[in-house]
């Protein structure tokens, strides 16, 4: 499609519609998978121009213009990232091999020895333990503030930081996992311009991937960085392992360059993948989202529930009730829900489910459930866990596109096996 004419279409109609050019690849509708590890230049002189170009490149139709190696562009890829970048309203995006590749990888792009980091809590497991375990063998340092906390006692974190005058990056989870804690994206937004005043200048990311690239829009709120597992909604079937990262392209670029160093870009069929799935999102997260609040109805009023975590219960006093309404379009599809009990029945529930998969990882078109204090934040410390409301109690819920009075059924007989 004629860039010019993008202006006239939605992301969604161009995220099925374009990123590719059938001209040049037979007229194929759908984008081939390119499995190919290099390209054959025609002249050295091309070969000369193509890598004076990727480095330059800013838009999709240069870095097509100027194939080299797979570990630095490829057709799959770039198809994957332009489709990604208009969903998330983005002048670029970066698809990596996992969720974690994404996330390690845009944090060492900004993070070096002697700077620190601000978190939210609580965070993925696998975030948490890489920046708490990980990045401080390498003196990155790190500190996170209460889901309580106002904005003046997190300025007043930062200043009385060794590290301080080092923050890097603001790293935002929201909604949390498995809590569904929200964050106001803007505060923090407003706290960097704040910073800039003492010569501060961190980049800040978001993790976005409860909500996808559907139901919120970081990058609108002020976030200066969008990161996904891309294994969740974005891909959403179960049959790939991704991340992603998307934003202001001064930024993406620098991201780019560090993945290519590692080599952590996701390859062709990865890529390819993606793409696919890229135009179903939103009518899959739609009726996912649909399904979940049903679920969640079924479950408020449950004998056996002691407590359920859904965004569509926050009630007009609830202060992040004020953050869900400006930052999302939608509760989404993820909940948890506190067993009356602990681990023994948490287990009894999961063991009996027969419709509903007992396993990890989310987002995709098969309903999950899983006991993320065993599981998901088990490498998280026992301290962390309990500090962030993840018990033994707790079951994490992922919602499908099954038929929801079948998934109510099968929830309501394995509860009644506690």
């Amino acid at each position: 499609m004629n860039k010019n004419n993008r202006k006239k279409f939605s992301p969604e109609s161009l995220v099925v519609a374009d990123g590719h050019d059938p001209m040049g690849v037979l007229n194929s509708l759908k984008n081939p998978i390119f499995q190919t590890s290099t390209f054959m230049f025609n002249t050295a002189e091309e070969g000369k121009a193509f890598f004076d170009a990727y480095k330059e490149a800013g838009t999709l139709e240069e870095r097509n213009k100027s194939l080299i190696y797979s570990r630095l562009n490829h057709p799959n890829l770039t198809a994957a990232e332009f489709r990604l970048a208009q969903l998330d309203g983005a002048s670029d995006a970066a698809f990596f091999e996992s969720g974690m590749a994404a996330i390690s990888t845009t944090i060492m792009t900004f993070c070096k020895s002697g700077d620190l980091i601000l978190m939210s809590s609580p965070l993925y497991g696998g975030t948490d333990t890489f920046i708490k375990r990980t990045l401080n063998q390498y003196g990155v340092e790190w500190v996170e503030f209460e889901q309580s906390a106002s904005k003046e006692e997190i300025k007043e974190l930062i200043r009385k930081h060794p590290k301080g005058s080092n923050l890097k990056m603001i790293y935002l989870e929201t909604p949390a996992n498995p809590t569904l804690a929200l964050t106001d994206i803007s505060i923090f937004a407003n706290l960097k311009e704040e910073l800039k005043s003492n010569d501060i200048h961190p980049v800040l990311a978001v993790d976005n991937t409860y909500l996808g690239p559907v139901f919120q829009k970081p990058l609108s709120c002020g976030a200066d960085l969008n990161l996904y597992s891309a294994t969740k909604y974005i891909g959403g079937h179960s049959d790939v392992i991704a991340g992603a990262c998307s934003g202001k392209e001064e930024l993406i670029q620098q991201v780019k360059n560090l993945r290519t160093t590692l080599g952590c870009m996701a390859s062709p069929f990865t890529s390819w993948l993606v793409t696919r799935s890229l135009e179903t999102v939103t009518l899959r997260m739609e009726k996912q989202a649909d399904n979940a609040s049903k679920l969640a109805e079924f479950l408020k009023s449950h004998s056996k529930v002691q407590k359920v975590f859904y965004l569509g219960f926050l009630s007009e006093s609830d202060p992040q009730h004020q953050i869900y309404k400006n930052q999302q379009t939608s509760a989404g599809a993820m909940m948890a829900f506190e067993v009356i009990g602990g681990e023994e029945e948490a287990f009894c529930f999961l063991n009996n489910l027969e419709l509903v998969k007992l396993a990890v990882s989310l987002g995709s078109t098969e309903t999950l459930a899983s006991h993320p204090y065993t599981m998901s934040s088990s490498n998280m410390t026992e301290a962390d866990r309990i500090k962030n409301g993840i018990t033994e109690s707790l079951v994490r819920v992922s919602v499908g596109i099954e038929n929801p009075h079948d998934l109510i059924s099968d929830f309501d007989q394995a509860l009644n096996q506690i």
